[in-house]
């Protein structure tokens, strides 16, 4: 039986740093801390970022295993509840890049509650008949590309390049709320087409998830100053992009709101 090889994450990357606040660019496949569902994992966001900088860091919000980009940990205590206080009243923009299947030819605000995803384990004992709660994405169609390969019953294969705007922080919402749209995001294993996602790890390689937390915006609580907060598409990515056509500098997929 071939043996799975993990990945191994060397040093992480820090997008920004002040005497409160550090922002790093999470890498596809890391947990953001550790978890009794996964315990035979051994690396950490949040560890590993605490043994690079030497001290200790605090979480203020958390992207999923499968999501890169911009994950924001604060410094104390006390600034951790303080930025907390900020996403709880939505004064934080936050943008994903997701690249999906089919078209997307309009921007779209989509209301539309989610019901709580429970674990089998973790949550055995949560009330399973809990009303589903508030959800709402702004989606925006950045870029479209049409391949003559046939796939399932389509002479071509349609893909989109959507930036995504979540009001509310439900779990999975954004792959569930483009799901809805008949719009699933490549690499999604639980919300995503399993057909378009064997033909990107064949013909790209590609065995990640592609959503990609691109951008965070606040105002500084203390400073009282714009912070903007940018990850790199990277650039297996990248190359992706230049092969659909679209544009192939980092610059090109800055957000302009």
């Amino acid at each position: 039986m071939q043996e799975i090889v993990k990945p191994q994450f060397d040093e992480l990357t820090i997008l920004y740093r002040d005497e409160n606040y550090v922002a790093i660019d999470k890498p596809s496949g890391l947990l953001v801390h550790r978890s009794f569902l996964d315990k035979h994992e051994t690396q950490f966001a949040m560890q590993m970022l605490r043994d690079q900088i030497g001290q200790h860091v605090f979480p203020v919000h958390r992207l999923d295993r499968p999501t890169s980009g911009v994950l924001l940990f604060a410094l104390s205590s006390e600034a951790a509840r303080d930025m907390n206080q900020i996403f709880i009243d939505g004064q934080i923009e936050k943008r994903y890049l997701a690249l999906v299947r089919g078209f997307l030819n309009e921007s779209i605000f989509l209301d539309k509650p989610l019901k709580e995803e429970l674990d089998k384990i973790a949550d055995k004992f949560a009330d399973q008949d809990k009303a589903p709660q508030e959800a709402q994405t702004q989606f925006h169609c950045l870029h479209q590309a049409s391949l003559p390969i046939p796939i399932g019953k389509y002479p071509t294969v349609r893909y989109s390049l959507v930036e995504c705007f979540p009001k509310t922080g439900r779990k999975h919402q954004i792959r569930r709320h483009l799901k809805h749209l008949s719009l699933p995001i490549i690499g999604d294993v639980n919300h995503g087409d399993n057909q378009h996602n064997q033909f990107f790890r064949e013909h790209f390689q590609l065995r990640r998830l592609m959503l990609f937390a691109s951008e965070l915006k606040f105002v500084h609580p203390y400073s009282k100053q714009p912070i903007t907060i940018r990850a790199p598409l990277g650039d297996a990515m990248l190359t992706i992009c230049q092969q659909l056509g679209w544009p192939t500098e980092e610059k090109d997929y800055y957000g302009n709101h």
